[in-house]
């Protein structure tokens, strides 16, 4: 197959340079760095890469290299919020590698695992990245652009980008695995392709937009972000800590036209007053995704963003991102709802789904989602944990989702909940037996059983656990150590055994009543 740069997921870069080459591209916090300035560190980070990696003659142009993502060994990129983060990302891909973006609030035993089962070639780090270096314990080639420290010299700058095949890796996201260790989802650039391809023939983004990037790097969220801004020739601004104390604020004193994020943050919003009707007015589109988003929250987004559509989206990140928008409408999108949440929509185009009910019987109403299509991922890093999850019938590899949906008339599909313990919390994809894993590695503790209960619409985390009696403090400093924040319940019970259900296993809905009692307190 001929190498091509069309449908590298990279060329969207290149796009928007065209429309705006002198514009930001990214901001964060006070600083910027505009398209061209960040294509040319791009092209010179990306070929000291290609000198560490085995790669051939970083000096050759696209259409005379071969392809060196075939079979490449994917590049990490450890950071903060910082702008070195971004313009890593574009780096990795510029040398036709797949990227791994990781942060650094993550503990570094569990940056360890993920760099470890990605078999990462090099890492590239800002300053918080580089601190973090001495504890993941690893002989790599680091990339320390302004730090000093980095180990990888900066020379032979691509004089453009590498091309690569569809089915090439672009990016490599970790998520919560049930078996007590994350689990890395490889997204091709055709993946890419489809789902950006969407975006575009559906949403009137230019060069004139400003996005925000709310989400963390490693969060497929945020990939949508990126690449639909800098598609456009857009700005990008992220969304540090403090903005959080008044979004629509932030929202206003930025410009931001185009919001995606979490739920969750409609919450944080009207619990700091600040949820009130025409506060947001620059905004255009916002999109909401990662867990499910009410009636009563979408209604009071678009009242402090009138000018705005408000999108909820659906997808794993096993099938890139989303597959599934409705546009909220306060005429008939309730009456669509079950439990006053907002229905999924529609399927993306090109794609299937089908239901399937307990017995394993296809249903047309109500049933398990399965979903296959072009934005179904290479699978996971590690294909043993896609037993179960990827499974060929009919002549079609479908996605088990785990999530148990029910179509209505319309044809849309409404969530009903999680045919597994899986929880979503802040947006963040969340196996309770990978938080088990870590409770049963705690001096004292014989067994643990974590559930998620909502509050306020949210999902918290509750740990019950059997052995000795320990203070909830030293839960969260042990848990500290190999999860990250999302992932560490704030509640933790005691209990001198655990309730059995009818098979002799431990009742998780008996445990997630008990703890949606509790917390509603």
């Amino acid at each position: 197959m001929k190498l091509a740069l069309e449908h590298a997921l990279h060329a969207r870069f290149l796009r928007g340079l065209e429309r705006a080459g002198d514009h930001p591209a990214i901001t964060v916090g006070d600083e910027s760095v505009s398209y061209a300035a960040a294509h040319e560190l791009a092209l010179s980070w990306a070929g000291a890469l290609l000198n560490v990696t085995g790669a051939p003659n970083a000096t050759l142009g696209a259409s005379d290299a071969p392809n060196v993502a075939l079979g490449a060994k994917p590049v990490a990129v450890l950071t903060g919020r910082s702008i070195e983060a971004y313009i890593g990302i574009l780096a990795c891909l510029y040398a036709g590698l797949p990227v791994v973006p990781l942060m650094t609030e993550f503990p570094a035993v569990r940056t360890r695992q993920m760099l470890e089962a990605a078999g990462v070639a090099a890492i590239i780090v800002d300053k918080e990245g580089a601190e973090q270096l001495p504890e993941l314990g690893l002989d790599l080639p680091v990339l320390a652009p302004g730090t000093g420290g980095g180990t990888i010299p900066l020379r032979g700058a691509l004089a453009q980008p590498r091309a690569v095949q569809p089915d090439d890796v672009a990016y490599v996201l970790f998520t919560s695995g049930s078996t007590g260790k994350p689990k890395g989802v490889r997204l091709t650039h055709g993946n890419m392709t489809h789902y950006f391809g969407l975006m575009d023939a559906w949403y009137d983004f230019t060069a004139e937009d400003v996005f925000s990037q709310a989400a963390g790097l490693n969060w497929d969220s945020a990939v949508s972000d990126l690449w639909c801004a800098w598609g456009a020739g857009a700005g990008l601004v992220s969304v540090l800590t403090p903005a959080y104390r008044d979004i629509p604020m932030f929202v206003r004193e930025n410009g931001i036209t185009v919001w995606f994020s979490a739920p969750s943050v409609i919450a944080l919003v009207r619990r700091t007053g600040k949820l009130q009707p025409g506060t947001m007015p620059s905004l255009r589109w916002t999109y909401f995704g990662g867990e499910a988003l009410t009636c009563e929250d979408a209604a009071g987004w678009q009242a402090a963003a009138p000018e705005s559509a408000v999108v909820n989206v659906y997808g794993p990140t096993e099938m890139t991102i989303t597959t599934h928008r409705h546009t909220w409408n306060p005429l008939t999108s309730p009456e669509l709802g079950v439990n006053g949440v907002v229905p999924l929509g529609p399927i993306h185009p090109g794609h299937g789904e089908r239901l399937v009910d307990e017995n394993g019987e296809l249903s047309q109403t109500e049933g398990e989602l399965w979903v296959t299509g072009p934005q179904m991922s290479a699978g996971y890093v590690d294909p043993a944990d896609g037993v179960g999850k990827y499974l060929r019938e009919e002549g079609r590899i479908w996605y088990r989702t785990g999530d148990r949906v029910r179509r209505v008339h319309t044809g849309e599909l409404i969530y009903l909940g999680r045919v597994d313990s899986q929880v979503q919390v802040g947006g963040y994809r969340v196996e309770p037996a990978e938080i088990d894993h870590a409770l049963r590695g705690i001096d004292g503790v014989l067994d643990g059983v974590t559930v998620g209960a909502l509050v306020d619409n949210t999902a918290v985390l509750m740990a019950f656990y059997t052995g000795e009696r320990i203070p909830p403090a030293v839960f969260a400093h042990k848990l500290a150590d190999v999860l990250p924040q999302q992932m560490i319940p704030r509640h933790y019970r005691h209990v001198e055994q655990f309730p059995l259900n009818t098979n002799k296993k431990i009742d998780r809905l008996a445990l997630t009543a008990v703890a949606a009692q509790a917390l509603r307190k």
